[in-house]
């Protein structure tokens, strides 16, 4: 079996889209676990509050609780803690995540990448400031794109074929499964440049569904869903600088990837000048 070959996609010139259907951003990395993050009044917590709360100053604490049944002894029940800090007390527009093994900034306002990369680059200084992990385990950008309405109706002009896939209803064959689809998601990995990896996921989704509740929220319409994310599980020292510097080349190549799905068509219907 041959192994499969590395992205190489043509560098783009960037088309803004006032009507842009992203809705979500994410940037993640992991860290070997710093048990004091679960501590409610821990000083390195509150010290890594005061960096960032000019800019994130609400914060809410949220738990989650994981069951371990393996074995002959009874089952063991443990804490997470999640810090999430936001711009906003209500519907923020942008999120920031502090568990005791990663952080991760999110928008559902995304405006520019210089923009979002400004702001992760101002979190990962602040956690390396405070709580100075020993490493990084896993660096991740995702973007979720919906497309709701006409772009769902007609996305065979809106999207390549190859992604279309047997949702298409156009062509020169009849195609008697597109009309009946009530759930289409393809998953697919893909090679990225080193030893990175692409997580693409696309497809319809029906009214009322998700497969990510906290970043797809369910809405009462069928949607089409894009969904990417570039990352790494190369251990390296965690340096916002550098990991800013990968960030960066994530970013740049998952908007190669999402401008080669898409067509002038797709660019057009979301404001785009091309």
């Amino acid at each position: 079996m041959t192994h499969p070959e590395s992205l190489n996609i043509a560098p783009v010139s960037e088309v803004p889209l006032p009507d842009t259907p992203l809705l979500a951003v994410v940037a993640q990395v992991r860290f070997p676990t710093i048990l004091a993050i679960r501590q409610a009044d821990d000083a390195q917590v509150a010290s890594f509050q005061a960096k960032i709360r000019d800019i994130y100053p609400y914060l809410n604490e949220h738990h989650s609780y994981q069951v371990n049944v393996a074995g002959a002894n009874e089952p063991q029940i443990s804490r997470a803690v999640v810090w999430r800090f936001s711009d906003l007390k209500k519907n923020p527009h942008w999120r920031i995540s502090l568990g005791d093994d990663f952080i991760a900034l999110e928008t559902r306002k995304y405006t520019s990448r210089q923009d979002f990369l400004e702001r992760l680059g101002f979190v990962l200084t602040a956690v390396g400031d405070v709580l100075a992990p020993a490493s990084a385990t896993r660096l991740g950008i995702r973007y979720i794109d919906r497309l709701t309405g006409k772009a769902v109706t007609d996305i065979d002009d809106f999207l390549i074929s190859d992604v279309v896939g047997v949702a298409r209803h156009h062509g020169n064959q009849a195609n008697v499964i597109a009309p009946s689809i009530m759930n289409l998601m393809t998953h697919a990995q893909l090679r990225g440049p080193g030893s990175n990896v692409v997580a693409a996921r696309w497809g319809i989704l029906p009214p009322n569904e998700t497969y990510d509740p906290d970043l797809l929220p369910p809405i009462d319409e069928t949607s089409w869903i894009l969904d990417m994310d570039m990352f790494t599980t190369a251990s390296c020292n965690f340096c916002a600088t550098d990991l800013l510097t990968t960030a960066t080349g994530f970013a740049e190549n998952l908007y190669k990837l999402f401008r080669h799905v898409v067509t002038d068509d797709f660019l057009k219907h979301y404001g785009g000048d091309v």
